[in-house]
């Protein structure tokens, strides 16, 4: 989490940059993609795409993000493998990472929770599911 003073902060939009928080949007269907971005970014995220989990993990490799939002089934590396090569990077436990999937059965959450996500929304969603869940996290 980025703390920084009040003066700071006014000083930062006086000068005209804002430490706007980061969010990896991970899946494999540019609808979702784009319809998590317009959301994230009315919510104030600076946002990154990837389309499946080894894209995702070469961007974390270069960069972690404040949030990663991820998809489970996808081409190439899942999001379960990804969360999992990404809690083994270095600082890789610090990216809050919310599950957004079809997969709704207890055995899907559970392994995901247990792999290091922190929370888990169902698709299809919308701003108010995704508002909440980050706010859950501690995002916003």
């Amino acid at each position: 989490m980025n703390v920084r003073s009040a003066d700071t902060n006014a000083n930062a939009e006086a000068n005209g940059w804002i430490d706007m928080k980061t969010c990896l949007v991970v899946d494999d269907s540019s609808v979702i993609r784009k319809v998590a971005r317009r959301i994230l970014e009315g919510l104030d995220f600076q946002i990154s795409e990837a389309e499946d989990g080894q894209q995702a993990l070469a961007q974390c490799q270069r960069q972690l993000p404040d949030a990663v939002l991820l998809d489970w089934n996808m081409p190439v590396m899942d999001g379960y493998e990804f969360l999992k090569a990404l809690r083994r990077l270095p600082g890789g436990d610090a990216p809050k990472v919310v599950f957004c999937t079809t997969e709704n059965d207890v055995v899907h959450i559970a392994r995901a929770l247990h792999a290091g996500a922190n929370e888990y929304i169902m698709k299809p969603f919308d701003k108010e599911i995704v508002e909440a869940k980050f706010h859950e996290v501690g995002l916003i």
